[in-house]
């Protein structure tokens, strides 16, 4: 079958590698919303750090592994790297403007649990210390650290973390009949452009049973 390749004027059409042509780059709006990667860690000198990444998720059940993308060498790499261990946080509606603050490009010296007024809480497994405020923690340790490359091979200022989550913390209030509620954690999702979030309801909830 040879199919064909025609013009549309309902659609724009671009190639990544010659520019976008638009205002602003659709990528990140088009992958997304995404789930904020609000990453703590610590170097070996035990110096903390709190970062949000816009590139996050989970990548498998059994056992259980989240990653992160930092684009450029930043001081969360820098720290994964000589310790093995981070803490993923749940960002929240009500916790946005101190995750905002994490993101601050400050020296390594500054703590940014200080910085956005949080408060650094012990983990159970890691040495890496959560975010109190926060109601769903991850006590996560490295699995991969992973330098991503184009297609033709040429390696880009970008790694995979990756780290199998060993610990889990829930708020209590978010478990209905055992169950976690997504909605009542009020996470905040990154959308596309410098600005945007989105947060989610129970409103918006759907069910779809695989088929058999």
């Amino acid at each position: 079958m040879t199919l064909t390749h025609p013009i549309r004027a309902d659609e724009h059409f671009y190639e990544p590698r010659l520019g976008h042509g638009l205002p602003h780059d659709p990528f990140n709006a088009i992958v997304g919303p995404r789930p904020i990667g609000w990453i703590s860690s610590m170097d070996a000198q035990g110096r903390l750090n709190l970062a949000p990444y816009s590139f996050f998720n989970a990548f498998n059940y059994t056992p259980p592994i989240v990653g992160f993308a930092s684009i450029g060498a930043k001081d969360t790499l820098h720290n994964v790297r000589e310790t093995g261990e981070f803490a993923w946080n749940l960002a929240t509606r009500p916790l946005a403007e101190q995750m905002n603050a994490s993101c601050a490009m400050v020296p390594p010296e500054v703590n940014e649990f200080e910085l956005a007024g949080l408060t650094p809480v012990a983990s159970r497994v890691i040495a890496v210390p959560r975010v109190a405020e926060s109601p769903v923690s991850f006590e996560c340790k490295v699995t991969q650290i992973i330098q991503l490359q184009g297609a033709d091979g040429t390696q880009v200022p970008t790694w995979l973390t990756l780290g199998e989550v060993v610990a889990v913390h829930i708020a209590k209030a978010l478990l209905k009949d055992g169950i976690y509620d997504t909605a009542a954690g009020q996470p905040i999702l990154r959308g596309g452009g410098p600005a945007d979030y989105f947060e989610i309801g129970p409103e918006k909830l759907f069910r779809m049973h695989r088929p058999r």
